[in-house]
């Protein structure tokens, strides 16, 4: 894993080491090979190991260095968009595929943990949407009233139940969603690494895929230093796209995202602050996320990148939310900083993708990755496998386009975050 601290922050000391691997060296053969080696990219393996299929994975750098080991660890279900928008913009068929998957995905993650014996300090205590302000509220009992109608575990906390469960009055409600939890994401990812390797996968690290050419009815994968020659190919590189169609990359908008760490906190100031360990994120358009580790650190991050003078104001702006929110946190330290990208689709959905015959992938998961990643690899497996076809998908194919304007609204994104953390006085 790289040495910058800021990269993989808290997660990289308090992980589990990864699995041993080493770069491809040489030529090899396979049924399905898989770059990334991501959420995506691992559970595929493991669920076509678990069929009876030969996979590789090709890494570029090491196990969960893009997304997958950087967020927050927010194990949510469905995605950002509103559960009645998912028919409306994908079509019945696939929209209401699409929120049975991912509504069921979070518990996908728990079987996985639970089977490999995965320590990656899992809870399966929920999640905390919470309102701020009247329009916050509004939402979520929109939120309520359509995840309710579709029979999902959901409910809206009143005010005085908000803070009872949060530890604090800054919100005006909040949406239990009894489906989620949280893990460390680099343990978890590391762990579904390791599951795929007993199972019969082979991974490969620091082997970057440099470009796939035809091979006959084959596909060739070439590295620095190998190839690999397989039937299939799945893209699961997702954000961190570089080298063989970065237009996965490119369709997409990055939304930079970082997160404090504290010290471990005190155990009286422990006790009032989610005192049922669910994780949290707001309304609020420039949102934060919260949650509380098994060691008492208090995760807390928002939008925007550690680099530059963004550094010293986004770190400002989290302290001094953070006694906004927690008055009784009293002096408290960051024990960890770190960042990276989110991947944002331009109407917030994932996409899948044939690039060639027999090249597919799922991308744009836009902060959502760890349950719909998990899932959407296992699909990709089902589709490889035979047990699901192309019409039995979640997700309709849809060819990859650059997004509009995307480096104008990465710069806006980035230099707008910096604005509004430089002058929010509420939080």
């Amino acid at each position: 894993m790289p040495t910058d601290p800021r990269t993989h922050g808290l997660w990289e000391t308090t992980a589990p080491s990864a699995p041993a691997t080493s770069a491809l060296n040489g030529d090899v053969r396979t049924q399905v090979c898989i770059i990334g080696g991501g959420y995506t990219g691992n559970s595929a393996a493991l669920h076509l190991a678990k069929k009876g299929f030969e996979s590789v994975v090709l890494e570029a750098k090491s196990i969960g260095f893009g997304g997958a080991g950087r967020n927050v660890g927010l194990v949510n279900a469905g995605m950002w968009v509103m559960p009645d928008e998912l028919p409306n913009v994908l079509g019945e068929v696939h929209g209401d595929r699409l929120l049975k998957l991912l509504g069921d995905a979070p518990s996908a993650v728990f079987d996985i943990v639970d089977q490999y014996r995965i320590e990656c300090q899992l809870q399966k205590h929920g999640t905390l949407h919470c309102g701020v302000g009247q329009a916050g509220l509004e939402e979520l009992q929109q939120r309520e009233t359509q995840w309710q109608a579709r029979g999902a575990p959901v409910r809206l906390l009143s005010p005085e139940e908000t803070a009872e469960k949060v530890g604090s009055t800054a919100y005006t409600g909040a949406l239990l969603d009894l489906r989620a939890g949280t893990i460390q994401p680099l343990a978890y990812v590391r762990g579904l690494a390791n599951a795929a390797l007993k199972e019969g996968a082979a991974i490969y690290t620091n082997s970057p895929a440099l470009d796939v050419t035809a091979d006959g009815a084959q596909w060739r994968v070439r590295t620095p230093s190998g190839t690999v020659t397989s039937e299939w190919v799945i893209m699961a590189t997702d954000a961190y796209t570089q080298g063989p169609w970065e237009i996965i990359r490119r369709e997409q908008v990055h939304l930079p995202y970082f997160n404090f760490a504290t010290v471990p906190l005190p155990e009286d100031i422990r006790a009032t602050i989610l005192p049922g360990k669910e994780g949290v994120w707001d309304t609020k358009e420039v949102l934060s996320s919260f949650r509380m580790d098994v060691h008492g650190r208090l995760i807390f991050g928002s939008v925007g990148a550690l680099k530059g003078v963004g550094e010293a104001i986004h770190r400002t702006w989290a302290l001094r939310a953070l006694h906004k929110i927690f008055p009784q946190i009293g002096n408290v330290k960051f024990e960890a900083e770190w960042y990276g990208q989110i991947g944002m689709t331009d109407n917030n959905l994932p996409r899948f993708h044939k690039f060639a015959p027999n090249i597919i992938g799922i991308s744009g998961y836009n902060g959502r990755g760890i349950a719909p990643g998990t899932v959407m690899g296992r699909t990709l497996a089902e589709l490889i496998a035979g047990e699901k076809s192309e019409d039995d998908l979640p997700l309709p194919v849809t060819t990859p386009a650059e997004a509009k304007m995307r480096a104008i609204k990465e710069v806006f994104y980035e230099v707008g975050a910096q604005a509004v953390h430089l002058t929010d006085s509420r939080f």
